[in-house]
């Protein structure tokens, strides 16, 4: 079995010294490397060709958010980035999602967390877990002001199935919870979430659950 390879960026020593610790415990996860800042992030990245990015948001020289974005943007990017956060919900987190990042992981997770985060980034899939990212996407959803695109034009190639399949997403259900939703087979939900980010052109499960709420789909509590 091929270890999921992994890169810790973050300024800070103990930060990167401790996950490196965690992760080298966990079967089947290796770490390969260590960034300073989001510069080394990018060079680290290209040399090492890592499986996912554990990065801090706030580093000197350039911040994991433009990391993101660089890393991300590349044609052909197989590397998943993991944004590292905190509770206190800054703006720059959302700015990480929107830049291509897969998801959140709280600096304060257990070693079974992290490594949970890791091996579903891994796998392709997007951390999305209802306690935290759904809470964290609708904060800065309200905060962004960024305008929204009529839903009619941003969502009109899906299907009645498929845009209810996208709310679901985005307000955090898995796979599983959402075929249970909808009386369906699990791998139902699967095909649904494919061509769903096919016909919008997105990379995972967080990039959707952003569109939906920027382009209205769902709405922040509250509002």
């Amino acid at each position: 079995m091929t270890s999921i390879r992994v890169l810790i960026a973050d300024d800070q020593v103990m930060v990167r010294q401790g996950f490196t610790v965690l992760l080298d415990a966990e079967p089947g996860i290796e770490v390969v490397g260590q960034a300073v800042n989001g510069l080394d992030a990018v060079a680290k990245v290209a040399e090492l060709e890592p499986d996912v990015v554990l990065m801090d948001v706030r580093m000197p020289e350039l911040g994991g958010i433009e990391a993101t974005r660089r890393i991300a943007g590349q044609p052909d990017a197989t590397t998943r980035v993991l944004v590292l956060t905190t509770f206190d919900l800054d703006d720059y987190v959302y700015e990480a999602l929107r830049a291509g990042a897969s998801g959140f992981l709280l600096k304060e997770a257990s070693a079974a967390d992290l490594a949970h985060a890791v091996r579903v980034v891994a796998a392709g899939d997007a951390l999305l877990a209802p306690n935290v990212t759904k809470r964290l996407i609708a904060e800065f959803s309200r905060m962004s002001g960024a305008p929204r695109a009529p839903l009619k034009e941003r969502v009109g190639d899906l299907t009645e199935r498929e845009t209810e399949v996208l709310s679901l997403i985005a307000q955090g259900l898995s796979n599983a919870e959402i075929a249970e939703r909808l009386v369906v087979a699990e791998q139902t939900v699967k095909t649904h979430v494919s061509r769903i980010l096919v016909k919008l052109g997105l990379r995972d499960r967080t990039q959707a659950a952003v569109y939906a709420y920027e382009t209205g789909l769902v709405r922040p509590s509250g509002y």
